[in-house]
């Protein structure tokens, strides 16, 4: 079987069973670019090693793409396209795992604030707009490009609810919103409403009506917190991200409930179907272990040891 056979193949095995598979379809495609379109039993030991190595030096990325193909070769493998593993048996140690920035209350103000400083007529995101996609993505835990792309329509103010539809993995599911947060969006419905929008145009548009993209606001994003001065210690090479508000609202929704002496074991599925995750593994990835989450945690287990109640 042709490489480039094999790839569609499980790329359409994949997305079948409910992933996006974007970017490892992308790596797959480099490697037939890099190895050219030819059988599959062609594939060689110094091939896989030169496309591994052909991009960066040994880091995460090499890893994601060394897992891609392993699952690709897995797939080829159980199906009789390949006899054996032209794969490396070993690769360099990975690094150490990311730790994403968890705000404080302060500092998301102090970006908020900021905002202000930095807001520029050509840039296509006003600081209006800008403010409540922050307290959105801080409030509910969204992924900023689940939040870009709601429209008017997603919006049941009536129920509370937010509606994301086809987000990863193919997923919809309705987002409760507090009073607060409701009031927030429910300005930005107004707002929409005089600019005669209609249900399926975006609820946070930019200067000119239209979709904001991604990049454009996380661009704005960096200036707004590097005018604040939200930065990790010591100019470490990876500052605050908007992705890392998600971070934050899964771990002070964590805290909460320890706080409330909640049964925090049972409480994670919920957790995890509110973020959109499809199994706890995801949300766990985001439950970065804070001074804060540490201490109610300790104080939890100190309570059960003691012959206290663990609830």
């Amino acid at each position: 079987m042709r490489l480039s056979a094999a790839i569609t193949r499980y790329v359409e095995l994949k997305r079948a069973t409910g992933h996006r598979f974007c970017r490892g379809a992308y790596t797959l495609e480099l490697f037939r670019r890099h190895h050219g379109d030819s059988d599959l039993r062609d594939i060689r030991y110094d091939l896989v090693r030169s496309f591994l190595h052909s991009k960066r030096p040994p880091d995460r990325f090499l890893h994601a793409v060394y897992y891609t193909m392993a699952g690709f070769v897995r797939f080829a493998i159980a199906r009789g396209y390949l006899a054996s593993s032209p794969l490396p048996t070993s690769i360099p140690t990975e690094p150490k795992t990311f730790v994403p920035f968890i705000y404080s209350d302060g500092q998301v103000r102090q970006i908020l604030a900021a905002a202000a400083d930095v807001d520029d007529p050509r840039c296509r995101v006003d600081v209006t707009t800008f403010r409540r996609v922050v307290l959105v993505l801080y409030g509910t835990g969204m992924r900023i490009g689940e939040a870009l792309a709601l429209t008017l329509g997603d919006v049941d103010l009536d129920h509370a609810l937010v509606a994301i539809r086809d987000s990863k993995f193919y997923k919809s599911r309705l987002v409760p919103i507090g009073p607060e947060l409701a009031e927030v969006i429910s300005e930005q419905v107004r707002r929409r409403r005089r600019e005669r929008a209609t249900g399926s145009s975006p609820l946070f548009a930019s200067r000119h009506s239209g979709k904001i993209r991604r990049a454009t606001f996380e661009t704005h994003y960096r200036r707004a917190r590097r005018r604040a001065g939200v930065e990790r210690e010591s100019g470490a090479g990876c500052q605050p991200r908007v992705h890392d508000l998600r971070h934050t609202f899964a771990v002070r929704r964590l805290v909460s409930w320890y706080r409330d002496r909640a049964n925090v074991q049972l409480m994670l599925p919920t957790l995890a179907t509110y973020l959109g995750h499809i199994n706890l593994s995801g949300t766990q990835r985001y439950l970065t272990l804070t001074t804060e989450l540490l201490t109610e945690a300790s104080g939890r287990f100190e309570r059960y040891a003691l012959g206290g109640s663990h609830e």
